[in-house]
């Protein structure tokens, strides 16, 4: 079922997003070569509770920590760990941040120092995507004029849509109705209207969007050891338009 919010509802959201935006823009500052995604973590959870929200995913349905921190060839659920990270990674953080009980959701992907031209294409078409996914995103459309946007695009410029893992919606709980692929036909699935809110977190790969299951459980990786990159905002359909709850006021 479908949870139609408020403009109240979407606005308590809003401050969720606007605490989870600030978190990433802090993580862009500090985000370099010999820090790890474990000291990434702990930053986040203290610089939450500073902020009077909780770490939505933390406890979520056994996992333990603040975000998923995933690296390079990780598409996403990666855990955070202790190892350094080195000149050339990439390294995608995601967060759902929990204020008064209402959700945002955003990932980020970030380069750590020098990156390969592949690497910095890669996040330019996935950064790119995500925006051209959000422009459909408007009362009267289908699902699957967002996920049809951003697959064209996506293949035009060489890389793979991730299929196993797919937007959401989102409100008091992480994942609600209706889900959002970000691969398909358009004209098909569910006809956006006012009052939705939903993540559109397109998955990016240089190689085959075929993935593997870590031995933990969490951790997917590309099948081919590619590099995978991600972006995430929370949208609300409104009828002004899209409106981006995690919004960092980045360049698009």
């Amino acid at each position: 079922m479908i949870i139609i919010k408020t403009e109240e509802e979407i606005q308590k959201m809003k401050k969720a997003g606007e605490i989870l935006a600030d978190v990433h823009k802090e993580i862009a500052k500090i985000i370099r070569p010999g820090i790890s995604t474990m000291d990434i973590d702990r930053f986040v959870d203290d610089y939450l509770a500073k902020r009077g929200a909780i770490a939505a995913q933390k406890g979520y349905h056994g996992y333990k920590y603040a975000t998923c921190a995933s690296v390079n060839d990780e598409i996403c659920h990666g855990f955070p760990r202790e190892e350094l990270l080195k000149d050339g990674d990439i390294v995608t953080i995601d967060m759902v941040v929990d204020l008064d009980g209402w959700l945002a959701d955003s990932a980020w992907s970030y380069a750590v120092g020098d990156i390969t031209e592949e690497a910095k294409k890669l996040l330019d078409i996935t950064r790119k995507s995500l925006y051209i996914g959000i422009e459909k995103a408007v009362i009267g459309n289908r699902i699957g004029d967002i996920s049809n946007a951003i697959q064209k695009f996506v293949e035009s410029n060489g890389f793979s849509v991730v299929r196993d893992f797919v937007g959401h919606g989102i409100g008091k709980s992480m994942h609600e109705d209706p889900q959002v692929p970000h691969y398909g036909n358009p004209g098909r699935g569910v006809r956006l209207t006012e009052g939705m809110v939903i993540t559109i977190e397109p998955m990016i790969n240089v190689g085959t969007f075929r993935l593997k299951i870590d031995d933990n459980q969490w951790t997917a990786r590309t099948l081919d050891g590619k590099l995978s990159a991600q972006y995430e905002h929370t949208i609300a359909i409104t009828k002004d338009g899209p409106l981006i709850i995690t919004d960092q006021g980045e360049e698009r």
